[in-house]
């Protein structure tokens, strides 16, 4: 008789890594892979392929990687981005962050939407974990599209939308606690130093699967063609389905865990529950395409010059 976890885990007996699923529709954790450089061919193709079917994979105690390590693993899945456009946290490709009283990514994004050439991948590492709280919600983007009701799909194939960087994820929460210069990790003249504002299609084909998904979150500061309570409105009920719990898979993170997701297929939210305790999590992104609609149209930046964010990666391979 097969069991639960028969059915969830699949072991790939050539590299030995085992994939156990996590959640219906996103989430999968890696066993049997150590990461840093030189990861055996069979092992990263058996990562790449988890993550393209489960959108973000885990992996538990990697304890070996230091911020080297962690850029080592990256660049074997493409081309690293510089850490951030317009934030420095002292590191060319890694962004820290560090966050105190309870000050966290608490909003749902795609990384870095604001420029037109989007992050394909994202790797994130645990580095300070609080006693509790903390953890991190992803939610499946393609899987929000796919059960859109047939007149929500109609108007959305079409659609574009307005992405800058009036404010980050790595920005901290708006209460009058936390706007104290001590408590910010990045003011708000570092981060909008360099102001970006890119138009992208609400419906994205990702180049490796050919999914439909929507590239929404929190970047998003209009619709083309709909005025602002309008698009309001419908950024409301699009989220909305994006964020279905059934669309989505929290992590509770331990320290030396290490979260891949594919940035074209996710968004994230990290959950602000961790009172006055440290956090400190570390990003390296790898390089993606520019963004292309249903009929093939492609993002358009409208202000700001992100070359020297990243390269346009047309196909990570």
């Amino acid at each position: 008789m097969t069991s639960t976890l028969d059915t969830a885990a699949r072991l790939d007996h050539s590299s030995g890594v085992r994939v156990t699923r996590l959640g219906g529709r996103i989430g999968a954790q890696i066993d049997g892979v150590t990461l840093g450089p030189d990861l055996p061919a069979d092992q990263l193709a058996a990562v790449r392929a988890a993550l393209l079917e489960h959108k973000v994979v885990f992996f538990r105690d990697q304890h070996q990687l230091d911020d080297d390590g962690q850029v080592a693993f990256a660049d074997q899945l493409g081309t690293t981005t510089t850490a951030h456009p317009t934030v420095n946290t002292g590191s060319a490709k890694v962004l820290s962050l560090n966050a105190t009283r309870g000050m966290a990514a608490n909003s749902w994004h795609t990384d870095v939407t604001f420029v037109d050439r989007v992050p394909a991948l994202s790797i994130l590492r645990g580095v300070v974990i609080p006693a509790y709280g903390g953890s991190t919600v992803w939610a499946n983007t393609v899987a929000a599209y796919d059960h859109l009701p047939a007149p929500l799909r109609a108007l959305v194939d079409g659609l574009w939308a307005v992405h800058s960087n009036d404010y980050d994820y790595a920005q901290q929460t708006e209460s009058d606690a936390e706007k104290s210069d001590e408590n910010l990790q990045f003011s708000r003249s570092q981060f909008a130093r360099e102001v970006y504002e890119t138009e992208h299609p609400v419906v994205r084909v990702h180049p490796e699967t050919g999914e439909r998904s929507l590239l929404l979150g929190h970047f998003v500061r209009k619709f083309v063609g709909l005025n602002s309570a309008e698009s309001t409105a419908l950024f409301q009920l699009l989220q909305t389905r994006v964020t279905k719990l059934e669309n989505t898979y929290r992590w509770y993170w331990r320290e030396g865990d290490v979260a891949l997701w594919d940035n074209r297929a996710t968004q994230h939210y990290a959950v602000a529950d961790f009172d006055a305790q440290r956090r400190e999590v570390r990003r390296v992104t790898v390089a993606g395409d520019i963004p292309r609609s249903i009929s093939g149209e492609s993002s358009r930046p409208l202000v700001g010059n992100a070359e020297a964010f990243s390269i346009v990666n047309e196909l990570v391979s």
